[in-house]
């Protein structure tokens, strides 16, 4: 029918060019943000799915991150045992040194002096060594190192005591200023150095355990967000193919809106 006052050739033209615009402005968004899921109305499943995962995969990268500061602190407590074991090495050398009778009493006093220096050394090592205000060379308390949702997901490290007084080195009021006392240092001192090789041991294995579960965590995280990215990004070939489709749409679109505009003219001729 020519009509005038309705033209439902211009409305339906207008109604599908509004639909493909919509169309081509969604392509627009997905393209340059790179994801499909932009909003709940993309694919409310999806998005849900992928907030879930996304949780997981920062709880698991959070995770190794603590492990690695787990790490760092065994490592700081490692390299100050190794100074403590120098000491220690050194005081047997001085215990031996003392143990024969080639020396005057002014001569062990000199290696006297340098032994309770080292002892001393040993004391002031175990109790300033600290992580972030955590100490764990003058005590034997422990430390959780968490790295998953569960409770059971954290590695227990414990310290060591390695002063001179500890039941572990127990070398106060150890003297080498006469022969006898110097080779009983070198007994007390070989246990010592015992004790604290096993002490310097723990923290060699916990770091080894922590580095193979950071290994794991990655690999979870990895695997994860390759999930996460199936589910959300957008693959940007079939996107551009949709919005060239959306762009020749709308183009199509306008060409027929013209068209339809210029109908009710028609009956214009009709009229004169």
């Amino acid at each position: 029918m020519l009509a005038i006052k309705n033209n439902l050739m211009a409305v339906n033209a207008a109604r599908h060019l509004g639909l493909s615009y919509d169309a081509l402005s969604r392509s627009v968004e997905r393209l340059s943000s790179g994801l499909r899921i932009n909003s709940a109305k993309d694919d409310a499943a999806g998005l849900a799915v992928r907030e879930l995962m996304r949780a997981d995969i920062v709880v698991i990268k959070q995770g190794a991150r603590n492990a690695l500061d787990g790490i760092s602190m065994m490592q700081t407590m490692e390299g100050a045992m190794a100074v403590v074991d120098d000491n220690l090495v050194r005081m047997q050398q001085l215990a031996e040194q003392a143990a024969t009778g080639s020396y005057s009493s002014a001569q062990r006093l000199i290696m006297e002096n340098e032994f309770r220096e080292m002892r001393e050394e040993i004391d002031r090592i175990a109790g300033a060594t600290t992580f972030n205000g955590i100490k764990l060379l003058d005590n034997s308390a422990s430390v959780n190192i968490h790295f998953g949702k569960l409770f059971t997901d954290f590695i227990t490290v414990t310290g060591s005591n390695v002063t001179s007084a500890s039941n572990g080195l127990n070398i106060t009021g150890l003297t080498i200023v006469d022969v006898a006392s110097a080779k009983n240092a070198l007994v007390t001192l070989d246990s010592a150095i015992n004790s604290k090789d096993t002490a310097r041991a723990a923290f060699g294995y916990k770091m080894n355990r922590l580095e193979g579960t950071i290994s794991v965590l990655n690999i979870a995280a990895e695997n994860m967000q390759a999930s996460e990215s199936r589910i959300s990004d957008i693959d940007v070939a079939t996107e551009m193919a949709e919005m060239t489709k959306n762009q020749v749409l709308a183009q199509a679109g306008i060409s027929m809106l013209t068209q339809a505009n210029t109908m009710p003219q028609m009956a214009l001729q009709l009229l004169r």
